[in-house]
């Protein structure tokens, strides 16, 4: 693990605010809960603006919802839900997260890893609805399942690539936002249902039962 250590220099700072961003659009207390732990055990020196997540309520809180979350994004309609619900979440965390990994030291580079951040969670998260109710049309659960477990393989691979070998990680992150944009638009069909049962959610109506 002596690989994590000492994450201080700017391109490791940069891939991790990156990948906090990016990770916190498909599970945000997964990489709140993960990056905290990291920091706890010592495989990485956390900057100033992330120390906080080690704190034992922070671990508790988030260690909490991802247990909730892990099984919630597995069952059809209900990962609908809770992903229109996080809509209003994951975007502006990712965007404090990475925030918090650059920001200690200036603040012009702080807002910088905030759009950074929050715009990597606002594709990955897009990405992750979209493919999903791409997904839930399929009448077995089976393959809801195993998207979901992929997205968890991910998001704790990608952590770690940025911890280790940023430019590496760079690489995928780039990847992943092209994958991400081509998704969108050969899955059109479904982003425009994603688009109106968020709107439908946000006027508190039901979600259109084909997101489910």
């Amino acid at each position: 693990m002596d690989a994590l250590a000492g994450l201080v220099d700017t391109p490791q700072l940069l891939a991790l605010a990156a990948a906090l961003g990016w990770a916190s659009g498909f599970r945000l207390y997964a990489a709140v809960f993960l990056t905290g732990m990291a920091g706890v055990l010592g495989w990485v020196d956390l900057p100033a603006g992330l120390q906080v997540l080690e704190s034992p309520a922070v671990l508790g809180a988030s260690g909490f919802m991802l247990f909730i979350e892990f099984f919630a994004d597995k069952i059809p309609l209900l990962d609908s839900v809770w992903d229109a619900v996080h809509t209003f979440i994951r975007i502006p965390a990712g965007a404090a997260l990475a925030f918090g990994a650059l920001g200690a030291d200036s603040a012009a580079m702080g807002w910088i890893a905030a759009l950074l951040g929050g715009g990597l969670a606002a594709t990955s998260h897009a990405a992750k609805m979209t493919t999903r109710a791409a997904v839930n049309t399929s009448p077995e659960p089976f393959s809801n399942i195993a998207v979901s477990l992929a997205e968890d393989g991910l998001v704790v691979f990608m952590l770690w690539l940025a911890a280790t070998h940023p430019v590496a990680f760079a690489v995928a992150l780039l990847l992943s936002v092209v994958l991400a944009v081509v998704l969108l638009v050969v899955l059109i069909k479904f982003l425009r249902k994603v688009l109106r049962g968020l709107s439908e959610f946000c006027k508190g109506r039901q979600l259109p039962r084909e997101l489910g």
